[in-house]
C-alpha cells in the first residue's frame, strides 16, 4: 500500500475522533464563546501539541509500558478527570464575567490541556490505532512525520470548526444571564466528562 492510500483510513479515524464531541471539543467551545476564535487558539493548541507529544510516546514504544503497568494507566485516568473537573468548576464559577477575564482562563489552560492528552484514555486508544494502522515499515521516521502533520491538520482543523461555533454561538447569547447560562452548562458538561472518564 502506497503511503497516500496508507494515510486515508487513518484521516478518516482521525476526523471522527476528533469532530465528535469530547472533553477537549468542550474546552474549545466554551473558550471561543467567551474569548472569540481567537481567545479559543491556546486550548487548540495546547490539545494538538499534546497529541503530537502523545502520538511520539506511543510511537516510539511508550503504548507498551503503560500496558505492562496498568496501575500507571489508572493513575492517568484519575489525573485527566481530576484536571477536567477543576476545569469545568472554574469554567462554571467565571460564567458570566468579562471577556478579558474569560480570555486569561482560556490562556492559562493551555499547559493544562497539553497535558490532560497523556491522562485522556480516548487519547491513548485513538493513538495505539493510529499507530498499528500505519505500520513503521523501513521508513519508521518518514511514516511518523507524515503520521504528524496529517494529525495536526485534521485535529486543528476539527478544534477550529469547533472554535467557531463557540464565537458564533456566544454572538447570540444576547444578555448577560444567557451567557452566564451557557458558561454554567459549559462547565456542568466539561465536569460531566470528568466522570465519565472514571467510568
Amino acid at each position: 500500500m502506497t503511503q497516500p492510500e496508507a494515510l486515508l483510513p487513518v484521516a478518516g479515524l482521525l476526523f471522527v475522533a476528533a469532530i465528535t464531541p469530547g472533553p477537549n471539543n468542550l474546552a474549545v467551545l466554551s473558550a471561543a464563546a467567551r474569548g472569540g476564535t481567537t481567545g479559543a487558539l491556546p486550548a487548540t493548541a495546547g490539545i494538538v501539541l499534546g497529541s503530537l507529544a502523545l502520538l511520539s510516546v506511543v510511537w516510539f514504544g511508550g503504548g507498551a509500558l503503560l500496558d505492562a503497568h496498568p496501575m500507571a494507566r489508572r493513575v492517568l485516568s484519575v489525573a485527566g478527570a481530576a484536571y477536567l473537573l477543576w476545569l469545568g468548576l472554574r469554567l462554571y464559577r467565571s460564567a458570566g464575567r468579562e471577556v478579558g477575564a474569560c480570555s486569561e482562563a482560556a490562556v492559562s489552560s493551555m499547559a493544562g490541556l497539553l497535558m490532560f492528552q497523556f491522562a485522556n484514555p480516548k487519547g491513548w486508544v485513538l493513538m495505539l490505532t493510529v499507530s498499528a494502522a500505519h505500520p513503521v515499515g523501513d521508513h519508521g521516521g518518514l511514516a511518523f512525520a507524515h503520521l504528524a502533520i496529517l494529525m495536526s491538520v485534521v485535529t486543528g482543523g476539527c478544534l477550529l470548526i469547533w472554535a467557531l461555533a463557540g464565537a458564533a454561538f456566544a454572538r447570540h447569547l444576547g444578555s448577560t444571564v444567557n451567557a452566564r447560562r451557557f458558561g454554567r452548562s459549559m462547565g456542568l458538561l466539561l465536569a460531566g466528562s470528568a466522570l465519565s472518564l472514571l467510568a
